[in-house]
């Protein structure tokens, strides 16, 4: 883990919880994602998938129920294990890479500044909304192209 992040969208819109991560393959964005569940055969209790016991009724559920969750459906084929959903993403790759491009930007100059006599860093725990409600700068562009990144190094 690198760095979490908030996207504001044309001084309108803002993602939360968006991670930068250095994977095997270099650096790449983590969307928002929420634990894929399923429901406790008992009482009918919404449980994340890797749960061993019922939220609900404490009993014991099927440690390999995960293995039917293949590409977001049940499935008996083979295809990659879904554990997690996508809360909010980008729709094309245009459109995920000039984010990348500008949460990228906005990472190294956070790191630039962190490297100054007495920085504090970004308060990024979604209590801090006047930190993402400051005005907008002069100038800014078009809604297409408007991804203002705010990136807390980690």
């Amino acid at each position: 883990m690198r760095a979490f992040c908030a996207l504001t969208f044309d001084d309108a819109f803002v993602v939360r919880d968006v991670k930068l991560i250095e994977g095997n393959d270099g650096i790449f964005l983590a969307m928002p994602s929420r634990k894929i569940s399923d429901h406790c055969p008992g009482c009918g209790e919404k449980n994340h998938l890797r749960a061993r016991f019922c939220n609900d009724c404490g009993c014991r559920l099927d440690e390999d129920r995960h293995l039917r969750y293949r590409n977001g459906n049940v499935q008996n084929g083979n295809g990659r294990l879904k554990l997690h959903a996508d809360v909010a993403h980008p729709i094309n790759a245009g459109t995920r890479h000039e984010i990348e491009r500008a949460v990228l930007q906005a990472y190294k100059q956070e790191v630039e500044r962190s490297k100054q006599p007495g920085y504090i860093p970004p308060k990024l725990d979604g209590d801090e909304f006047d930190f993402y409600d400051a005005p907008p700068a002069p100038g800014r562009m078009p809604v297409r192209q408007d991804y203002r990144a705010v990136a807390a190094a980690t």
